[in-house]
């Protein structure tokens, strides 16, 4: 797989049938390895081993319904009350981050009301910090550690 723009860590692979299947700490079973797969489990660790966000707090593909249309967030991130606070959108290392992009999560946050976005291709990362008075988001260079 491909070098991210995060640091490295040991996954649990495994081979079958052809494929490969690494082990989701959060939904604690093996998946599918994707090219957006490595970009999420190298994210989610990220949020755990650098930022410091418990994996109790930490939802993978967590369903949402928009417009009746059933919906996932890659990565949810809830805060110590139980509410969402991060939403992170994750694409494959080859899929350039669009306006598209941000819209997507965008739409997401309406029904969900989290503090900050992140979008991600593994590559570029890209933080918002959502301004809900004036209805649009400020840009930031990194998100803050989980605080108590």
């Amino acid at each position: 797989m491909q070098q991210l723009n995060l640091p490295t860590y040991k996954f649990r692979i495994k081979s079958s049938e052809n494929k490969f299947f690494i082990f989701d700490i959060i939904r604690k079973k093996h998946v599918v390895l994707t090219p957006e797969e490595w970009v999420r489990q190298h994210y989610v660790w990220f949020l755990i081993e650098e930022k410091k966000y418990p994996i109790s707090l930490i939802a993978v593909e967590k369903k949402l319904t928009i417009n009746k249309l059933t919906k996932r967030t890659d990565i949810l991130i809830f805060d110590t009350n139980g509410n969402p606070d991060i939403i992170v959108e994750c694409k494959a290392p080859s899929v350039k981050i669009t306006q598209e992009t941000f819209d997507q999560i965008a739409r997401y946050n309406l029904k969900l009301k989290a503090n900050y976005l992140i979008i991600t291709n593994g590559l570029e990362h890209f933080y918002c910090k959502m301004n809900f008075e004036n209805e649009c988001y400020d840009f930031l260079k990194t998100i803050p550690s989980f605080k108590k």
